[in-house]
């Protein structure tokens, strides 16, 4: 199963989902890409066994990816503080791969019903979510 991980600005949450994917489910090949190469290197750092950086990277990743996992951001245009481009934001969004989006409430980007959780919460969370698709380990 390919693996995409999206993620921008510093690969912060990128890096968590990386370093916690691959505690969980050492199996999965994981494909790290940024919308900087400060995210991008953050990520493949992580322990990502391959990396890309910038948009042809998203449209080439989402094209041969099963999952996508990342920020909620990245599917919308401009998000990520304009990281995000409208090509992008398209390719992740009509891509046929599961996606399991991480609903963070920043740059101007709100989801309404949504409790605030810590960092740590939602990351364990999208794991837990992303052995179900892969592995049959936990309900969604």
């Amino acid at each position: 199963m390919n693996i995409l991980v999206i993620d921008g600005q510093g690969g912060q949450l990128g890096s968590q989902l990386i370093r916690e994917i691959r505690a969980a489910y050492p199996q999965l090949e994981l494909t790290a890409v940024g919308t900087n190469s400060a995210a991008t290197a953050s990520m493949l750092k992580a322990g990502a066994q391959r990396g890309a950086t910038g948009e042809n990277a998203v449209l080439v990743g989402c094209r041969k990816a099963d999952v996508i996992v990342g920020p909620i951001g990245m599917v919308i245009a401009d998000s990520l503080c304009g990281e995000v481009t409208p090509k992008m934001a398209v390719a992740i969004g009509q891509a046929e791969a599961v996606r399991i989006l991480i609903s963070l409430n920043q740059c101007e980007n709100i989801v309404a019903g949504v409790p605030k959780l810590s960092m740590a919460r939602l990351i364990s969370d999208a794991v837990d979510r992303l052995g179900s698709l892969c592995c049959g380990e936990v309900s969604l």
